[in-house]
């Protein structure tokens, strides 16, 4: 049975709560061997937000201590100043902190091997550049911790739709000189192993235009004609099933109706605004191309609705459920290393 590390989210939204109602869940907790990492208050704060006991948990000060034969779930005590005070619904330089101690100590214990894969709660962007993060995302922070001369990416993933990008959180002015042959060649090549990683025997993809109508054949524009159609043409020489470059407008329609199982989209809202409208209430965040898989719900802190148990658990079931298949998964197939 594979070991998981699940990541208490910040304090100040809806982790502690999504926590508890994760882990009463027995075929989440009968999946894998879990453990939290985290300020074990956080779990009382979660119990009380959601009204459900707390399930059997064996607490621990040190990873020596792990015994999966005594107790399934356990509890890596990291306790922070300042979380056990944390407002709901605003962010802070200690619940930022917090977070950014706890997913490296996870970084850690995949790098040792300890864990087989990773699975965060919503942490808060802003309260974790007020705590000290010198990175502007997860995945940033997971490239330079890992030390990796690739290029890893964030996956969305809802009813079972998926998003790769060739760009993601750069600003717009900047996504045309990033478009090149190789960054879209290495986006179609991550999506197929990334799919193959959760099951897909051989995934269909299909690869979004970057101007409308596709550029027209050159008259509303020429990626396509440059550099997005002969990336698709190189990934088919890599027997890889692609297809593209389509009018982003359409394609979307396509994969709903189920003739396509990905998307590579050039920039971040190209595919984030329509997966998320078709399925953001069980929504999952993969971070792949890492030495280790790594899921997310794809939702953030909402601290709109923190504190009053009103979170959907869905989508952190539907993180740990994709992220026990992909560790089970990740060394059965040959070739399939994705760092």
């Amino acid at each position: 049975m594979k070991t998981i590390a699940v990541v208490q989210g910040d304090a100040a939204g809806i982790g502690p709560e999504l926590m508890v109602k994760l882990l009463s869940q027995d075929h989440v907790t009968g999946a894998a061997n879990i453990l939290v990492i985290g300020d074990p208050r956080l779990m009382q704060a979660g119990s009380t937000v959601s009204g459900k006991d707390l399930p059997a948990i064996r607490y621990i000060d040190d990873i020596a201590a792990l015994d999966f034969t005594s107790a399934r779930i356990h509890h890596l005590n990291m306790c922070r100043d300042g979380v056990d005070e944390a407002e709901f619904g605003k962010a802070s330089a200690a619940c930022g902190a917090a977070c950014v101690a706890w997913l490296t100590r996870a970084y850690e214990l995949a790098a040792e091997g300890a864990v087989d894969g990773i699975c965060f709660l919503p942490f808060n962007k802003e309260a974790m550049y007020l705590g000290g993060s010198a990175h502007i995302d997860e995945l940033s922070f997971a490239r330079s911790f890992f030390n990796l001369q690739n290029r890893p990416s964030e996956f969305n993933v809802a009813n079972g739709m998926w998003n790769g990008r060739v760009t993601s959180h750069v600003p717009m002015k900047d996504v045309p000189d990033l478009l090149t042959h190789e960054r879209v060649l290495e986006s179609i090549e991550l999506t197929d192993k990334t799919l193959k990683m959760a099951g897909y025997d051989r995934p269909r993809i299909v690869v979004a235009a970057y101007n409308p109508h596709a550029g027209d054949g050159g008259l509303l524009g020429d990626e396509e004609i440059r550099v997005i159609g002969p990336a698709v043409e190189s990934a088919r020489e890599k027997q890889i099933l692609a297809t593209g470059p389509m009018p982003a407008d359409t394609l979307w329609l396509k994969v709903r109706d189920g003739h396509y199982d990905a998307v590579v989209t050039m920039y971040h809202d190209q595919g984030q605004i329509a997966i998320k409208l078709m399925g953001f209430e069980k929504g999952v965040s993969v971070l792949a191309g890492l030495p280790v898989p790594i899921t997310t719900p794809a939702h953030g802190t909402a601290f709109d609705i923190a504190g009053r148990n009103l979170a959907n658990v869905t989508p952190t079931t539907n993180a740990v459920t994709m992220l026990v298949n992909m560790a089970e998964r990740r060394n059965a197939i040959a070739g399939l290393d994705l760092a």
